[in-house]
C-alpha cells in the first residue's frame, strides 16, 4: 500500500525532523511507499548514529527447520520506546527489504523481498511459512527509537535443511479438503470443519453458509496478512474462524445441518470453492417426539476410508411409500452426474454416465464402492421421490486415504567425534503423518542435546557424546497404517 506521506506511517511531525528526515519526507511525498521512505530514513541515521548495544536478540524456534515447515525468528529484549522496526534479507543490502512496522499507528508495509509467505509481529518477530531452500541466508532486524536513531540492527543465520522428498509436508497433488471432526456429532457440541492442504500463497479466505458464495451467506472472512477475521450476515456468533481457514460451530443445532463454502482467494487473485456437508444427529428426546421425525440418513461406518478397501453407503429409514431413487457423485443431480437410478414400480436399475463398474446397488437403497481408489473420494448424493411426488436429498462425504510408504532415513554424516554435531531427517512420500524415533529399537528419550523439528521429521543432536552412537530409525504413521526406515548406525569417536 502507499501512502501520500511519512506521516501516515510515523507521524506527521516526523515528516520534518532533520535535513535528512526532511529530504526522506519529500520523497515519499511524491508517491513512495512507506517502506522506501522509511529504509532512506534509516540509511541516513546510519551516519548519524551508529549502534553501539546489542541487546537485541534473535532466537529460530525450531532451531533446526526442513522444506516445508515453518519457523519463527523470535526476538527478545525489544526496546520498549522504538519508534519501528524492519526486517531484510541479507546483512547489509536495504534493497531486499521484507516489512516495515511503525508502533505509533500500528501500521506495516511490505518491501520488495516480501514473498507472501512471512507474517510480522508487533513485539519484532517474524514468521516463515513453508519455508524453501532459498530461504536460507542472513535475515537481518533493525530498531529505531523515538528520536529516530537506529538501536539496533541484529541478524541471523537461518539454514533451510534438505528434503529430498516432502519430510511430511504438502505436496503440489494435494487437493483443498474440508474435515468434520468428530465425524458424527450430535445436538448441542461442537464440531469443527477442517481445513486442509489450501494454497500456499493465500491471501484472504471466506466461509458460507450453503454451496452459493453470496455475501447474504457469509459467515465470515479473514485477512492473511492482518491476521484478522470479520463476522458477515450468516454468523450467528456461535462460529469460530482461524487463521489456517478451519471454521469452529459451537453448540450446534439441527438448524445447522447443511452445506458450508470455504472460498480461497490466492494471491494472483484465483478463486477456489470447496464444499462440505453437516450432518447433526437429532437427540433421543428431539427425535422420538414423532414418527414424522424420522430422517433419512446415510452411514458409512467412517468417512475416512484406506484406498482399495470397501465401503457401504448405508441407508436408514427409507420411506416405505418411494417410487424410486438415484444417486449422484457431486452436488449436482443431473444427468452426467448420475452413478444409478432404481425405478421401484418396474424393479428397474439403470447404471449411469459416472458409474466405474465397481458399485453394487442393494434393494435398500445402498451403495457399495468396492476398490475403493483415490478417485472415489468426494461429496455422494441421494435423491428420492415418493409416492406424494416429494423428492428428498441427502449428501455424505467420502475422504480417501492411501497406506504410508517406507520413509528414508538421512543423516548429514554417519561417522562423527565427540561434542560435534548430526543431524538426521525423515524423509516420506506422504503428507499428514505423524513421526517417531527409534533408537536400538527403542522409543528414542529425548535429552537436553536434541531438538525435533515442528513436524518432527528431523532430528538434531548436538553436541554428539560417545552414548548417541547406535542405530537409528524414525517410523511414520496415519490412522490407518505404519512403516518404518531401514536402519541408519551412527558411529561416534574421539577427537
Amino acid at each position: 500500500m502507499a501512502f501520500d506521506c511519512i506521516d501516515t506511517l510515523l507521524s506527521k511531525e516526523d515528516c520534518t525532523v532533520g535535513r535528512e528526515m526532511e529530504v526522506s519526507s519529500m520523497i515519499l511525498c511524491k508517491g513512495y511507499t512507506p517502506w522506501q521512505g522509511l529504509l532512506l530514513t534509516a540509511s541516513l541515521l546510519t551516519y548519524w548514529y551508529l549502534p553501539i548495544t546489542a541487546q537485541v536478540t534473535i532466537e529460530l524456534v525450531p532451531p533446526n527447520v526442513f522444506e516445508g515447515e515453518n519457523v519463527r525468528l523470535e526476538v527478545h529484549n525489544m526496546p520498549e520506546d522504538f519508534l519501528a522496526f524492519a526486517w531484510y534479507r541479507g546483512v547489509t543490502n536495504m534493497k531486499r527489504g521484507i516489512a516495515v512496522y511503525a508502533k505509533r499507528k500500528g501500521l506495516n508495509a511490505t518491501g520488495p523481498a516480501y514473498s507472501g509467505r512471512q507474517t510480522m509481529y508487533s513485539d519484532g518477530s517474524l514468521l516463515l511459512q513453508r519455508v524453501i531452500l532459498k530461504d536460507t541466508g542472513f535475515y537481518t532486524l533493525r530498531v529505531i527509537n523515538r528520536q529516530k536513531e537506529i538501536v539496533s540492527t541484529t541478524s541471523v543465520f537461518l539454514h533451510v535443511q534438505i528434503s529430498i522428498l516432502t519430510c511430511g509436508g504438502r505436496t503440489t497433488s494435494d487437493q483443498p479438503t474440508i474435515e468434520i471432526v468428530p465425524p458424527n456429532v450430535a445436538e448441542g457440541a461442537n464440531v469443527l470443519l477442517l481445513a486442509q492442504d489450501l494454497p500456499e500463497n493465500l491471501k484472504y479466505f471466506f466461509w458460507y453458509k450453503g454451496v452459493i458464495p453470496f455475501t447474504t451467506y457469509e459467515i465470515a472472512r479473514h485477512t492473511i496478512d492482518k491476521n484478522s477475521s470479520f463476522p458477515g450476515p450468516a454468523h450467528s456468533g456461535r462460529e469460530t474462524v482461524y487463521s489456517n481457514g478451519s471454521l469452529l460451530l459451537h453448540n450446534v443445532t439441527l438448524d445447522d445441518i447443511g452445506f458450508y463454502t470455504l472460498k480461497t482467494v490466492t494471491r494472483e487473485m484465483k478463486l477456489e470453492l470447496i464444499h462440505e456437508y453437516l450432518q447433526v444427529n437429532a437427540s433421543i428426546s428431539t427425535c422420538c417426539n414423532t414418527l414424522s421425525s424420522v430422517q433419512l440418513t446415510i452411514e458409512t461406518g467412517s468417512q475416512h476410508v484406506v484406498k482399495g478397501q470397501n465401503i457401504v453407503l448405508l441407508l436408514h429409514n427409507l420411506p416405505e411409500d418411494l417410487l424410486g431413487f438415484a444417486w449422484y457423485k457431486g452436488l449436482y443431480t443431473h444427468q452426467p452426474f448420475r452413478i444409478v437410478t432404481y425405478d421401484r414400480a418396474i424393479n428397474s436399475i439403470t447404471w449411469g454416465p459416472v458409474s466405474s463398474r465397481r458399485e453394487m446397488l442393494h434393494i435398500n437403497g445402498s451403495l457399495l464402492l468396492q476398490g475403493i481408489t483415490e478417485k472415489d473420494a468426494g461429496l455422494y448424493t441421494i435423491l428420492t421421490l415418493n409416492r406424494a411426488l416429494r423428492v428428498g436429498t441427502i449428501y455424505v462425504h467420502l475422504h480417501v486415504y492411501k497406506p504410508v510408504t517406507e520413509p528414508f532415513l538421512q543423516v548429514s554424516d554417519s561417522t562423527v567425534t565427540v561434542q560435534s554435531s548430526v543431524v538426521f531427517s525423515c524423509l516420506s512420500t506422504d503428507t499428514r503423518i505423524s513421526i517417531r524415533w527409534l533408537f536400538n529399537n527403542q522409543s528414542l528419550q529425548l535429552t537436553e542435546r536434541m531438538t525435533l523439528s515442528s513436524t518432527k521429521c528431523g532430528l538434531s543432536i548436538d553436541p554428539v557424546r560417545r552414548e548417541d552412537a547406535g542405530y537409528y530409525k524414525c517410523e511414520v504413521s496415519n490412522s490407518f497404517s505404519s512403516e518404518t526406515s531401514l536402519p541408519v548406525r551412527l558411529m561416534v569417536t574421539n577427537k
